[in-house]
């Protein structure tokens, strides 16, 4: 036995390692973008047919071989056409690098004074109860996006925010697009999550917030207009009823790169807390 085991691993090179990380990333990063999505599903029913077809061919159940063989050979065009959005995002996924440069070069005090420009606007309207969705765009362009909206490329102010959301103005019907330290466009549409696991009381905003996290690397802040909440989404996960400490930790986790820590590992800090 331990003559195998010595003979394995003397065959064992650099090209053997890296062959394994790959197949490792690629299995590892596959079972991270599909866990959440309704490509889960799919997966276990893929891999029911795949079981099937050695047992089939033991049973020698011609019939059914047959069937599976021909299921395989026409699925595989069908799954690229009907799971097109998530297969998008996975190569915009393997697509990123941390080497990405930024836009332009962020300044700490510039970063602070964004970062106090949009709590304000943010406790304002909910502290009015008017609803809003702003996005903060990340590594993944969002020019699709904007394309659905009023251009502005302007200077981030409270007032602005403010006035963009106010009801029955042209664009408070819509999402504001912040690029670092712009506002890129508002009056933006979003695509809606497709997620039917959701509670039911969640309405188009956050819908919409989530359905742009699911196919971004952006971040969602969203003020419900019913209740005031503030909210945020990422990566397809939607945070509720944030708390301003909470918010301003997440704002400097975009804008502040040395001070960024994991805001969605506080949230859940603080609701096990309420919990005990």
């Amino acid at each position: 036995m331990m003559e195998k085991l010595r003979l394995i691993f003397s065959n064992i090179g650099l090209n053997t390692i890296v062959d394994i990380g790959i197949v490792y990333y690629v299995l590892y990063h596959g079972y991270v973008l599909i866990k959440d999505m309704r490509a889960k599903q799919l997966v276990k029913g893929i891999v029911l047919l795949v079981a099937l077809i050695p047992i089939s061919r033991i049973l020698k159940l011609h019939m059914v071989i047959f069937i599976l063989n021909n299921t395989f050979q026409v699925g595989v065009i069908a799954l690229v056409i009907v799971f097109q959005p998530e297969i998008r995002r996975a190569l915009e996924y393997l697509g990123r690098t941390s080497f990405t440069l930024p836009t332009i070069e962020k300044n700490v005090e510039t970063s602070k004074e964004i970062i106090k420009e949009i709590i304000s606007a943010t406790t304002s309207l909910s502290r009015q109860k008017i609803g809003a969705l702003i996005i903060f765009e990340k590594q993944i362009g969002l020019d699709d996006i904007t394309e659905t909206g009023t251009m502005l490329n302007s200077n981030i102010s409270s007032s602005l925010l403010i006035n963009i959301f106010i009801p029955n103005t042209p664009l408070h019907d819509g999402a504001v697009i912040i690029r670092d330290y712009t506002i890129r466009a508002a009056g933006c549409f979003l695509p809606l999550t497709e997620n039917n696991l959701l509670s039911k009381d969640i309405g188009t905003r956050h819908r919409a917030a989530i359905g742009i996290t699911e196919r971004s690397d952006s971040i969602a802040l969203i003020v419900s207009e019913e209740t005031g909440y503030i909210s945020y989404a990422v990566e397809g996960r939607l945070y509720r009823n944030i708390q301003i400490d909470e918010l301003e930790t997440l704002l400097s986790g975009i804008y502040l790169e040395n001070e960024k820590v994991n805001i969605i590992d506080k949230w859940r800090s603080r609701n096990e807390d309420k919990k005990r």
